[in-house]
């Protein structure tokens, strides 16, 4: 690390991070386009595989940074809660076009799919079971991981691991039951408007709920290794800012989705 003692900020050595992750994203971007018209994943899978790579060793940098060389200062940690406030406002404006959509095509249905919603031929799922089940599973992941939050601002360690544990536990639950639902589901993405918009929305939200339960898994190995301390611990800390975010998001696509548009 150079030495930048006049700067209150955070300057990193030349890293090959940002080329390799973004010819990564190019190759699986463009392996898509090939396997949807070739029916050959070789170019996607190498991408997959060079992301990943690049993912592990660009955190295993960061991780090294903020805990064993102490780049991380609070100048530098403030920069980071921006970044992650932002990124999650991005997220948030991400969802808000389903919503959108969702909500443009309920209030006003179309003549092609019966001047009704759900439109005609779709029988949707009863807000009752597996999705009612899955809102409680999510609203009791956000009780706990808040609790491992607060152990580790009190230095209970064991506390901290084991609503952490819990935390990411229940994300995998949720997960299992969504892939049951989206297996006993009557209609699919192609079934009109309604089974775009539901398929994409809970789809995404799905798909956060995996990447939130790795970032967890994450922050869980760093929590058992002594990463963290009452005082320094903001990797676990947005994790639980992204979890949170997915709990809101869940609360909305519930209601709107499964209860109100169902």
């Amino acid at each position: 690390m150079p030495k930048h003692g006049h700067h209150p900020y955070h300057l990193v050595d030349m890293s090959p991070w940002p080329l390799t992750g973004s010819i990564s994203a190019m190759m699986v971007t463009t392996g898509l386009v090939k396997w949807f018209h070739q029916f050959n994943m070789d170019l996607l899978l190498l991408g997959l595989l060079t992301t990943i790579l690049t993912m592990y060793q660009w955190w295993r940098d960061i991780t090294r940074e903020g805990t064993f060389q102490g780049m991380h200062t609070d100048k530098v940690v403030t920069g980071l809660r921006w970044g992650m406030i932002l990124f999650i406002t991005s997220e948030v404006l991400f969802f808000f076009s389903f919503f959108w959509t969702f909500f443009h095509s309920s209030l006003s249905p179309t003549v092609e799919i019966g001047t009704c919603w759900p439109p005609l031929g779709i029988q949707t799922f009863d807000h009752l079971s597996i999705p009612l089940l899955n809102t409680s599973v999510l609203v009791a992941s956000g009780v706990t991981i808040t609790w491992s939050h607060h152990a580790i601002q009190e230095a209970k360690l064991t506390q901290a691991i084991q609503g952490l544990a819990l935390t990411v536990i229940l994300g995998v639950y949720f997960t299992i039951l969504q892939a049951l639902e989206y297996v006993e589901a009557t209609f699919t993405i192609a079934d009109s408007v309604y089974g775009s918009t539901f398929f994409v929305a809970t789809g995404f939200h799905g798909l956060h709920v995996i990447i939130g339960s790795l970032f967890l898994m994450v922050s869980l190995l760093r929590l058992k290794m002594n990463h963290f301390s009452s005082t320094h611990h903001f990797g676990f800390e947005a994790g639980a800012w992204y979890w949170h975010f997915v709990d809101v998001v869940w609360l909305f696509l519930y209601i709107s989705i499964y209860w109100w548009g169902g």
